[in-house]
């Protein structure tokens, strides 16, 4: 049994004291704090971990295991977790491979039960789980919540199989995520009686104001794509107490840079919120909300702590999760691990004879915004070549196809604006959330080079023009690599680079902003592998 002690200024957030100690560590446990005087700002501070409070550990291409290694060294102690990306690929059993890869490191994994799977009738996924399976899951101690309940017009209209997801829930006292984008007034309050406590959708401000008026607690996220710190964050100097940090997907060239350490900071830095009260959000609240078993460093608690250099910047001197030493400067301690190779993948090639959009005067297309997972739609004359829609460079109008990856079909095609692609295509197989494969190109020949790339690879994203192909291999349901954060940021910063750079991409996430273009339950216009997707009406439009 490991005995030690530490010295530094302890940050205790709930009293709101700062103060020079000693923590005692017997076991995993601490034993004793010990108060030796006043602050001194020119040492280290000892806190409380930092809790992702929503995200898709998927998103960042990385196992469980792998994702933990670096998020140790960013000071994060636990994540909230949504497997449903895998599970719209493999139903249960991708659920479970998620638990067990990440009971091979020693970090805290709070699972959901994901609720929307498939998200949505209007696409073709590779999996479903209905409400006995969920009922299921929510038994396992591994799962701590229901995850985000996405079908919002489901929950509305009471929707038989949606209800008892939610009464499954209800049952076990486990907490209900919400997932309501734009949804306010009468709408908002029938979606939110049903026990649903979170949102980490809201993107505008009055929005959000009002679901705390609700009782909803409003989570912050900052993203690869999704960034709406800046419009959210000026609620927290009243309603901290009903806020968290989250990032929802983050991918791996991001993680390597930060994680929630960096909305602290930015919190305190730029917005000047109350040092007490931005950590609370980020290390208090989450593990209050979702039960979880992370020590907040008082006397008993699990030895989980951090050591940070100052509370401005809050450069991570090292992890502590009970009472190991699990990071230190940047370089993480924890075991080698194995991660088995699962999918879900039966596409075949395509060719250029099924990619053809017939003639019409005046075509609807999708509008991405840089920064946002919400859409707009714009009606537009199309460019022409003999009796075919086809891409429109100069216009930024581009063709979008999303192929079914789970059984043979015929792709659905559309046209998109908001990329700036002058050359080549982009593809990947990460494509919420039912992840078929996603595609967006200037010409034919690029799109059919790029979606191929992705069908041999058996998941993947690439990057091509006419000279190169660059690929990043996701073997894991298509979504995941088993390789370290610190090679597949690497990869994936060269083709984020080459979409950016080559191809002239004006977006600042061109993946993660693609990988959202196929979500149908985040308006306002989405292309599934069925088609063209009105997602305020919810339904399919020509």
């Amino acid at each position: 049994m490991q005995v030690f002690s530490c010295e530094g200024n302890i940050v205790d957030i709930q009293k709101r004291t700062i103060f020079w100690g000693r923590i005692h560590v017997s076991g995993e446990r601490i034993t004793e704090i010990e108060v030796l005087g006043e602050e001194n700002k020119d040492k280290n501070y000892l806190m409380p971990g930092f809790v992702d409070a929503h995200v898709h550990i998927e998103s960042s291409m990385l196992t469980p295991s792998n994702f933990a290694k670096m998020a140790v060294c960013h000071g994060t102690v636990g994540t909230v977790s949504d497997p449903h990306e895998i599970a719209n690929v493999l139903g249960v059993a991708g659920v479970e491979y998620m638990i067990e890869d990440g009971k091979q490191v020693p970090f805290y994994f709070a699972f959901g039960a994901p609720s929307c799977v498939p998200a949505t009738v209007f696409e073709t996924a590779g999996a479903t789980i209905n409400s006995d399976e969920v009922a299921d899951l929510l038994a396992k101690p591994e799962i701590k919540y229901l995850a985000e309940m996405m079908n919002y017009p489901g929950v509305i209209h009471k929707d038989p199989e949606v209800m008892a997801k939610l009464r499954a829930a209800n049952l076990t006292g486990k907490p209900i995520d919400g997932h309501a984008p734009g949804l306010i007034g009468e709408e908002a309050m029938q979606y939110f009686s049903n026990n649903i406590t979170t949102d980490h959708e809201c993107y505008q401000y009055d929005e959000a104001k009002f679901k705390l008026s609700l009782g909803v607690k409003i989570l912050i996220r900052e993203g690869s794509a999704a960034k709406n710190f800046k419009t959210l964050i000026p609620l927290a100097h009243d309603h901290w107490e009903k806020m968290m940090f989250c990032s929802d997907d983050k991918h791996p060239d991001d993680l390597i840079l930060g994680h929630i350490n960096l909305l602290v900071a930015r919190a305190i830095q730029e917005e000047n919120l109350d040092l007490f009260k931005a950590l609370t959000m980020a290390c208090i609240n989450p593990v209050v909300h979702y039960q979880l078993d992370i020590g907040q460093l008082h006397e008993q608690d699990f030895a989980d702590f951090i050591i940070v250099k100052n509370l401005k910047s809050f450069e991570v001197i090292a992890t502590y999760i009970k009472g190991s030493l699990i990071a230190e400067n940047g370089q993480n301690y924890m075991p080698e691990v194995t991660s088995d190779i699962i999918n879900h993948f039966e596409a075949s090639p395509v060719d250029k004879s099924i990619l053809a959009h017939p003639f019409k005067e005046q075509i609807r297309v999708i509008h991405a915004h840089d920064g946002q997972l919400i859409t707009s739609s714009d009606w537009l004359r199309p460019k022409v070549v003999g009796n075919e829609c086809v891409p429109d460079v100069e216009n930024d109008l581009l063709k979008i196809v999303v192929y079914n990856r789970y059984s043979k079909s015929i792709p659905a095609i559309a046209f998109i604006r908001g990329f700036g692609l002058k050359r080549g295509a982009l593809a990947s197989s990460v494509a919420h959330d039912s992840h078929n494969i996603i595609c967006v190109g200037v010409d034919d020949e690029a799109i059919i080079t790029a979606i191929n790339a992705i069908v041999y690879a058996k998941g993947g994203v690439v990057a091509t023009d006419e000279s190169q192909t660059l690929c990043l291999p996701l073997p894991i349901a298509g979504l995941m690599s088993a390789l370290p954060c610190e090679i597949v940021g690497e990869k994936y910063g060269e083709i984020d680079a080459f979409a950016k750079k080559v191809l002239e991409c004006s977006l600042s996430a061109p993946f993660m902003t693609l990988s959202f273009m196929a979500l149908l339950v985040i308006p306002e216009l989405k292309l599934s592998d069925l088609g063209l997707f009105d997602g305020k009406k919810f339904e399919f439009v020509t």
